[in-house]
């Protein structure tokens, strides 16, 4: 079987779709970050944006792994998209033009982040690519931070790649750039801006403001749940495209992507493939974050503490699914306003279907990635504004308490964690010694994680705690009783 790359394109299925504008499209965005999320939804919303015209072609830039350069760059950076959900479906896409890596390729990624034509950078570098403390602002202890604030013309951060980007472009007046963040943050543009201006502001204060005046960070809520790829889905492409596809991708037939309405140059045809473009991304972003991101970092540390391996195995027990349903509708939804046009009942309906859908085996291990850079923002947010509000918070704080002694059993059970805390996490863990109200505070302390504010709050330090002692007991021989006790 031929090889998926632009001379085959002409074997394609006719059933497969392919935007044959995009394929000839000149390079107008920069992405840090080209994971499988990225190529299944930004490059996707783009590929069928070219069909409308605009150079948006994306160079793609990896910080650190050579992995997805060298694999993609045998099929001309051409992939597969597969649709998995009750009606299959395929799309090949072409948006990516090139795949760089920072650390052999610097003097091309630069040329790319100051060029003229470059009008939109965008990023899915996960929440501990923004190197911020757990207020949320830079963290200016970051390795990283602190290397780049020492060798601010090498970066390895994104954070001081992109602060380094910009002095160029002010230097040669090339303004005309939108940074836009398409990671799960709350305020992800906010957060960003203010990142890179105090970054700035340590290098030369009038770059912090000429960045102030003239490069917009707009606010920005993505969602589609990707699970990696395998041989699987390579045998089941090749099926279906006529081509043999080594890279391909997945993701559910649900995506969404809202984006706050403030750029400073130009912008592909987003709005007429799907895209919402609105002046408050905050309600919908909470709705995200809160509801969908949150649940499924409960589900995942839960489930994995059961025995289950998927989040569909894990949402198919009663126990479990009845509280995932309770903790959304009775408190997570309490914690935010929704937009108007949002119904949030029908909202939390959607995301346990999407739980539920037995075609994308989404493995709870890989959602348990990066707690510590992800419970701030998917729970301990919740909890804090229902604090504020008088509203409960106790099932929030099972997904906390799950967490906890996920660290405690991978500390003690010698097992990897992925987590850019692993040593830390596994240093507080091993202190841990059975005698659970002392193990929370031991672990609550843990400040890069829980603000300081929080852990000081006599009601959620309580709450957690019980939930960590009801927890203690819970295996796969008792999911039932021990669930069903907390809600």
């Amino acid at each position: 079987m031929q090889q998926l790359n632009k001379g085959s394109l002409g074997h394609l299925s006719a059933e497969v779709r392919f935007n044959q504008a995009a394929l000839e499209r000149q390079i107008g965005i920069v992405h840090l970050g080209p994971g499988a999320f990225h190529r299944a939804h930004q490059a996707v919303y783009t590929d069928n944006a070219m069909e409308f015209g605009g150079d948006w072609g994306i160079c793609a830039v990896s910080m650190r792994s050579t992995g997805v350069r060298d694999e993609l760059a045998e099929q001309d950076n051409i992939y597969t998209l597969a649709i998995i959900d009750e009606q299959p479906s395929y799309q090949v896409i072409s948006a990516i033009k090139e795949v760089l890596v920072l650390g052999e390729q610097r003097e091309q990624v630069m040329q790319r982040l100051v060029a003229p034509s470059t009008h939109i950078v965008s990023l899915t570098v996960t929440e501990k690519g923004y190197c911020l403390n757990g207020e949320g602002e830079l963290d200016v202890g970051n390795n990283d931070v602190v290397h780049d604030l020492k060798n601010p013309t090498c970066p390895i951060s994104a954070i001081g790649l992109l602060t380094l980007a910009l002095q160029q472009r002010m230097q040669n007046n090339t303004a005309d750039l939108t940074i836009m963040s398409c990671d799960n943050l709350a305020d992800n543009g906010s957060k960003l801006g203010r990142a890179i201006i105090r970054f700035a502001e340590n290098i030369d204060m009038q770059l912090a403001q000429w960045i102030t005046h003239h490069v917009c960070f707009p606010n920005t809520m993505v969602d589609s749940i990707t699970p990696a790829s395998n041989d699987e889905l390579r045998a089941r492409v090749a099926n279906a495209i006529k081509l043999q596809d080594n890279w391909p991708i997945q993701r559910e037939a649900f995506t969404q992507w809202v984006i706050e309405d403030n750029f400073s140059g130009p912008r592909p045809a987003w709005d007429k493939v799907g895209v919402t473009f609105t002046q408050d991304v905050s309600g919908y972003e909470k709705a995200k974050l809160r509801l969908l991101n949150g649940s499924h970092s409960t589900l995942a540390y839960l489930g994995l503490r059961c025995g289950f391996e998927t989040v569909n195995q894990a949402i198919s027990h009663p126990a479990l699914f009845t509280l995932i349903n309770t903790l959304l509708k009775e408190q997570v939804a309490l914690s935010f306003s929704a937009p108007a046009e949002l119904d949030v009942d029908a909202y939390i309906d959607a995301i346990l279907k999407r739980y539920s859908n037995q075609h994308i085996r989404h493995l709870l291990s890989q959602i348990a990635w990066d707690g510590s850079q992800k419970l701030p923002f998917r729970l301990l947010g919740s909890i804090q504004d229902n604090l504020s509000q008088g509203q409960p918070i106790s099932l929030l704080c099972v997904g906390v308490a799950a967490w906890l002694h996920f660290i405690v059993s991978a500390a003690h059970k010698q097992f990897k964690i992925v987590d850019p805390l692993a040593e830390r996490l596994i240093s507080v863990g091993l202190q841990c010694s059975g005698h659970e109200k002392e193990d929370v505070t031991r672990l609550l302390n843990i400040e890069q994680v829980f603000a300081v504010s929080l852990v000081n709050n006599s009601v959620f330090s309580q709450s957690v705690t019980e939930a960590y002692l009801s927890l203690s007991t819970l295996n796969s021989a008792n999911i039932d009783e021990q669930i069903k006790a907390l809600y």
